[in-house]
């Protein structure tokens, strides 16, 4: 019978070691030879993710159950206490390097195929979520009276629809405080809402070579300079090269941009786009903004599948080292689909590896099992004669 390890050290083994260790260093210096490794660190989080474990004796438990575990993950045994310890102290940081690296490690492995748009550049949406959070446990996070929440930050890859960039910050913090962190490959296709509506920064990306597109500000001032045509009757009201004239976009220097005004018959509401794009059709830009809403079902599906509602620590470090976490599983789990071809969604997936991550079995078989061959008619023949 052939020797076959846990789904879950599977799903752990595109993570390159020597690159895993290396990085640690980088963060954490020299660390006491009996302190809690970063990689039993990293595989505790990940058993709690995905066994959907609340508390840090649960995990401790889990990992408890087989002492095998420790020996085929790599790992030594996991405490609660030294768990708590790591995520208060070490760096959250390590696990957003990581999840940088294996984000390029995905992209140069294959070219994820479905690309909705035929772009030679990459499609990225841009948003940021509020997380709720305990105001009473975690006081640091009020954002409001009564609530307390952080913000998570993201940039989705379209190709494939995977999380590309992410930063994890106090709820109070706006967009455009983290955008500029981000680097874009150049001629990429940003899409965004009116939080990022900065116009210094429009005008950067216009610098380096790349496009936006965003919904217009209410009231936004400017100027016609060129109406473009438009087919009477149709979804498009609008297609016009216009000039920014409020004194924030003087001062900018902002280039001339083009508006579109989109009605959508379905909600009944028209729209107004704004993009530094001139040659694409009116309705390429409006649908290059509605696929926008990838981002929010990529929000909604992280929170409702990896635990991120329930925390192991009370600082922002220990709440970003969770988050973090969960976007390197994310990954890992989007990974083992393209490998296998599945066409089982990612929420299938994961709660296939979810029930069966302690399992001897390859991964590939579970998440696309073989169709088993229909029985042989003669045989059944033999069988009713006998």
């Amino acid at each position: 019978m052939a020797y076959h390890p846990t789904v879950l050290s599977q799903l752990l083994q595109p993570v390159p070691r020597l690159d895993f260790e290396k990085l640690a260093r980088t963060h954490d210096g020299h660390r006491r030879s009996d302190a809690l490794s970063r990689w039993s660190q990293f595989v505790a989080l990940a058993v709690g993710h995905l066994g959907q474990r609340h508390s840090l004796r649960d995990i401790e438990a889990a990992l408890a159950s087989d002492a095998r575990l420790h020996y085929h993950l790599g790992t030594r045994q996991v405490s609660r206490s030294a768990l708590a310890r790591a995520n208060e102290k070490l760096s959250a940081d390590f696990y957003r390097d990581l999840f940088c690296q294996l984000y390029e490690r995905l992209q140069n492995t294959h070219a994820v195929p479905g690309k909705r748009f035929r772009f030679k550049a990459k499609l990225f949406s841009l948003d940021g979520s509020l997380i709720n959070l305990s105001l009473k446990v975690f006081p640091w996070a009020r954002v409001a009276p009564r609530k307390a929440a952080f913000k998570l930050h993201l940039g989705l890859d379209h190709d494939g629809l995977i999380p590309a960039f992410a930063e994890v910050t106090e709820g109070l913090s706006p967009e455009m405080d983290v955008a500029d962190r981000f680097a874009f490959p150049k001629g990429s296709v940003l899409v965004f809402d009116r939080g990022y509506n900065r116009y210094t920064w429009h005008k950067q990306l216009t610098d380096k070579g790349l496009f936006w597109v965003t919904r217009a500000r209410k009231g936004m001032c400017h100027e016609v300079v060129r109406e473009l045509p438009v087919t009477p009757g149709g979804p498009v009201v609008r297609d016009q090269i216009v000039r920014l004239t409020n004194p924030q976009a003087r001062k900018a220097g902002a280039y001339d941009i083009r508006r579109v005004a989109y009605h959508d018959e379905q909600e009944g509401k028209t729209y107004v786009f704004i993009t530094n794009q001139k040659t694409w059709s009116a309705q390429t830009v409006a649908d290059i903004y509605k696929s926008r809403w990838e981002v929010e079902l990529f929000f909604k599906w992280i929170k409702q599948n990896l635990k991120i509602r329930s925390f192991l620590g009370q600082t922002l470090n220990a709440v970003a080292t969770q988050i973090f976490v969960a976007l390197c599983l994310y990954l890992l789990i989007a990974f083992q689909k393209f490998l296998s071809r599945s066409g089982y969604g990612l929420q299938a997936i994961f709660r296939l590896i979810q029930l069966n991550a302690f399992v001897r079995k390859p991964i590939t078989e579970l998440i696309c099992p073989r169709k088993q061959a229909p029985p042989d008619p003669q045989m059944q023949l033999k069988l009713r004669a006998a």
